[in-house]
């Protein structure tokens, strides 16, 4: 029989739900990213003397309250979007009767510009990279894929040597974001690159195994080993503040500035939906306007 949502043991059932959408084959990023949610909110509940129940005056209370204490609307919209699916899961589960968050708007957000790696910044990371060691080609080859690509760091962890054809130019995303498969290209430097790396690849002793990128020492090779690669060599490329999600933006941005079309940039980053699309692609639309009012000439009247 269903239960109002403040008589709910909603601890036991966010471990039910972590559990549903496991086997849903839902991402770990998304996994982290709901579960977290969900426990920011009890732990907000705990911490103000709030019943933890799942009503809009508590949730919208739980949000406003981290607006207030500094958090990004981003943060915000993401831990509501929590307890909205939470809440939706529940209700389909036959736990409440009704899904109190459903029509729920989600905070608005800010208009931002997301930030890119300029031509010389993209050169000086490709050579940091430099040198003929194991280490040195296969870090090449993954800066090289992922300026080209707009790949997700983590698809290019996932990729394995099978995923790669240099002789097409391509390779296979095989499980994207939502589940989404997709072939992306690449141009013959990156190939160039690759086939550099593939040919040391050969020598490692996990070198049968089926994952693209092996470590240096013998190792395998993981999300954070490539979050501390890429780190690395923006280090010696002089880049501050860089993170890998900052390959994607300038991907993206290089895409549009070189006149690519919209439509083949979202197939290529594995994007469905157009918001995603202008999310990335503002700094290009400004730069572009920019160039497109020098060639105008608007200021020249016809006086001096």
């Amino acid at each position: 029989m269903p239960r109002t949502p403040d008589t709910l043991d909603l601890p036991a059932l966010l471990d039910s739900w972590l559990l549903h959408l496991r086997a849903e084959r839902k991402s770990p990023q998304t996994l982290k990213s709901y579960g977290d949610g969900v426990r920011r909110f009890l732990a907000w509940c705990d911490d103000t003397g709030h019943s933890p129940a799942l009503d809009r005056p508590t949730v919208n209370a739980f949000v406003a309250d981290l607006l207030d204490g500094g958090a990004q609307a981003a943060t915000a919209r993401a831990r509501q979007l929590s307890l909205r699916r939470f809440s939706a899961w529940l209700c389909d589960e036959g736990e409440v009767e009704r899904d109190p968050l459903l029509g729920l708007k989600p905070p608005t957000l800010d208009t931002k510009v997301t930030p890119r790696l300029t031509d010389e910044q993209c050169r000086a990371l490709i050579a940091a990279c430099s040198g003929k060691e194991f280490r040195d080609r296969r870090d090449e080859a993954i800066v090289r894929f992922l300026l080209e690509t707009a790949a997700r760091a983590g698809e290019v962890v996932a990729l394995c040597h099978a995923d790669v054809d240099l002789t097409r130019g391509t390779a296979v995303i095989q499980r994207g974001k939502g589940g989404r498969g997709r072939t992306v290209p690449f141009g013959p430097q990156t190939g160039r690159a690759l086939d550099r790396y593939l040919r040391l690849r050969r020598t490692h002793r996990l070198a049968d195994t089926p994952p693209l990128w092996l470590g240096d020492r013998g190792k395998a090779f993981s999300y954070d080993g490539l979050y501390r690669t890429l780190s690395y060599r923006a280090d010696l490329a002089g880049i501050p503040d860089f993170h890998p999600h900052l390959t994607r933006h300038t991907a993206a941005q290089r895409w549009l500035s070189a006149n690519g079309s919209e439509g083949g940039l979202m197939a290529v980053a594995g994007w469905t939906r157009r918001d995603m699309l202008d999310r990335y692609t503002r700094a290009t639309a400004s730069e572009r306007a920019a160039e497109e009012a020098r060639r105008l000439g608007l200021d020249d009247f016809g006086t001096s």
